[in-house]
């Protein structure tokens, strides 16, 4: 038997289509951008890492999800990218639609006095061939419960965060979505970086995964159109912050040493992904494509 809908949250339902197209074609904007700066690499015969001489283009894969009593909930689709630039980099867009288990419920929004749920949203993680490039993380999604609201944002995690060159870029990411958020409510800004900072943190070795941007969750100002306008932002944010970056930092030459402080550097990311990041915990206990959920892993890694 399909599950009974959730039958308050009027303005956030009639957002959804709008909001998965929304999602989908920024997918398509980053994808291009990112193809971009592949060719662009190659034309200017940028540094190149064994095995990654080619401009990389993305390769989609869709993939269906299917509720617990045989009902359709939706899917996604894979876009993922190996070449020149970025060793790897994914973007993904969902929208599913089911049922929380009775334990998830507990702790979602609204979930407890219905377990139906809608999710729609993009994902974003891209780990690059050069250690003097970082690593970026963003999504945002809107989801629904009883009650509906907004999430995301946006973080940066250079290789040697201590560099003056690290602290350049990430003032860069900070300044775009700065301005996405002051557009939009003067406490945003201050409230979502300190949010981020406390989110991406990793308390068993007592830092931080990189140097922040945004992080904002549960966003149900009362004014639904307002929120999405503001989702939509965050999305160009990142769109206009972070190819600049990596367009200023790709025709520099690194060294092997640099790169072996890269693959240990990048252990952090999956301990934060497998132990603390409550998208992949979602994904996972919503049912959704392992596969796409595990897209964040980078593709080498090292423990000393």
């Amino acid at each position: 038997m399909t599950p009974a809908k959730p039958a308050s949250v009027p303005s956030h339902d009639l957002l959804k289509e709008a909001a998965r197209a929304w999602f989908e074609t920024l997918r398509d904007r980053i994808c291009t951008a990112f193809e971009a700066i592949e060719a662009d690499a190659a034309a200017q015969n940028s540094p190149v890492l064994p095995g990654h001489e080619h401009p990389g283009r993305f390769e989609r894969k869709s993939w269906d999800r299917q509720n617990e009593d045989g009902t359709p909930g939706g899917g996604g689709v894979m876009s993922l990218m190996r070449g020149r630039v970025f060793e790897k980099v994914g973007v993904n867009v969902s929208t599913v639609e089911g049922t929380f288990s009775p334990d998830f419920a507990a702790t979602i929004p609204g979930a407890d006095e219905n377990p139906h749920f809608f999710a729609t949203g993009i994902s974003l993680v891209a780990h690059m061939c050069s250690p003097l490039v970082p690593a970026a993380h963003f999504n945002t999604r809107m989801i629904m419960t009883t009650q509906g609201w907004f999430g995301g944002g946006g973080d940066i995690t250079p290789m040697f965060p201590a560099s003056a060159e690290a602290q350049d870029d990430a003032a860069t990411f900070h300044a775009a979505f700065a301005k996405a958020c002051n557009a939009h409510d003067p406490e945003y800004y201050p409230r979502f970086k300190a949010w981020c900072d406390t989110y991406f943190y990793l308390p068993h070795r007592n830092e931080p995964r990189g140097l922040g941007g945004i992080f904002y969750d549960r966003l149900d100002s009362g004014n639904v159109d307002a929120d999405f306008a503001f989702t939509k932002d965050v999305g160009l944010a990142f769109l206009d912050s972070f190819p600049r970056i990596v367009r200023g930092r790709m025709m520099e030459a690194w060294t092997p040493k640099q790169r072996d402080a890269q693959l240990v550097r990048r252990g952090r990311y999956v301990e934060f992904n497998l132990l603390h990041d409550r998208g992949t915990l979602f994904g996972l206990k919503t049912g959704g494509n392992t596969e796409a959920i595990l897209m964040s892993m980078p593709p080498e890694v090292k423990w000393p």
